[in-house]
């Protein structure tokens, strides 16, 4: 499996021939959209920052869209959709908007994206479901999505094998990235590009790698 960082909350994860996207960037967004092919797309909040399906549907790829919470299979893969609350970039009157937290198994391993969310407690359900996380995607930035802080009192909670913090590049709070790594120990990887296996994650505990785009 090989993650990649594609800005704001967008990653590629790659395995075989098989590539999955989460929160895909439309070329609406300030951030620039992305483009390239997906297999699967899944959007956590339906804002442009987050739901280029367009944009990953590309050459012979045309993705299976996942657009909120429930349960999805799709090329052997199970995807739990569970609903939580965001403020990212609300509309006019809006006191909050939806999010959908994603989880599925790749290779063996449990990866679990927060998308743009706002609330550091979780539903019963996802609390059930969520357990022994490899990889955990979880938003730092602030404005409208975890501060830094919340978002390492989350993550030190899940006790995922690895956290990789997004929302901080070109979005969210000055200063965010270096914020929560402070709050979360202190001690973090960078990285263009994290290739994973099994037993990779089997030697981390909570070890905190930014994945630069």
């Amino acid at each position: 499996m090989v993650i990649t960082h594609h800005g704001g909350q967008c990653f590629k994860v790659t395995f075989g021939d098989l590539t999955l996207v989460f929160d895909p960037i439309s070329k609406e967004s300030k951030l620039g959209g992305v483009r390239f092919g997906a297999d699967i797309a899944l959007v956590s909040r339906n804002h442009a920052d987050m739901n280029g399906v367009a944009e990953v549907t590309y050459g012979d790829k045309e993705p299976f869209a996942i657009s909120g919470p429930g349960e999805y299979e799709k090329e052997g893969i199970t995807v739990q959709g569970f609903l939580t609350k965001s403020q990212y970039a609300l509309g006019k009157g809006q006191t909050e908007a939806m999010n959908t937290i994603y989880s599925l198994k790749l290779e063996g391993m449990t990866l679990v994206h927060l998308g743009a969310l706002a609330d550091t407690t979780l539903s019963l359900e996802a609390r059930e479901a969520i357990d022994e996380i490899d990889v955990l995607f979880v938003p730092i930035g602030g404005d409208g999505v975890l501060d830094p802080a919340e978002a390492a009192k989350l993550a030190t909670f899940l006790e995922p094998k690895i956290i990789i913090p997004m929302h901080w590049n070109e979005m969210g709070e000055k200063d965010a990235l270096a914020t929560f790594i402070k709050a979360a120990g202190g001690e973090s990887e960078t990285m263009d590009k994290l290739t994973l296996k099994k037993k990779d994650t089997a030697e981390k505990d909570g070890a905190i790698i930014v994945v630069t785009p």
